[in-house]
């Protein structure tokens, strides 16, 4: 995984989310796909998806419980968990978590 990401338009306004525990900005790459850039604050929130996602933990820890799974599963920096389309996750955080959503 990148450190960064070359040649990006950056959409000026954030993606703010659950009163603010959830702070995004939208980037769009010279081919043209599309992908977030945040942070979550500590706590425990449900995202649902329209496409498909992967989120790649940049910094930080969480919990992810995907829809239809019974347990949590713990990820940390340099890991992904990819969430399918129209569906939802949990994810619990108790720190500062840094994350890039890619999307499709």
């Amino acid at each position: 995984m990148s450190a960064q990401f070359e040649q990006v338009s950056v959409v000026k306004k954030s993606n703010i989310y659950f009163d603010g525990k959830c702070v995004s900005h939208s980037i769009v790459l010279a081919d043209g796909s599309k992908k977030t850039l945040g942070v979550i604050f500590p706590s425990t929130l449900t995202f649902n998806t329209g496409a498909p996602e992967t989120m790649e933990v940049v910094g930080g820890v969480c919990k992810v419980k995907l829809a239809g799974a019974s347990d949590w599963t713990t990820y940390t920096a340099g890991q992904q968990f990819q969430i399918g389309a129209n569906s939802h996750f949990d994810i619990e955080t108790v720190e500062t978590l840094d994350y890039v959503c890619h999307f499709g």
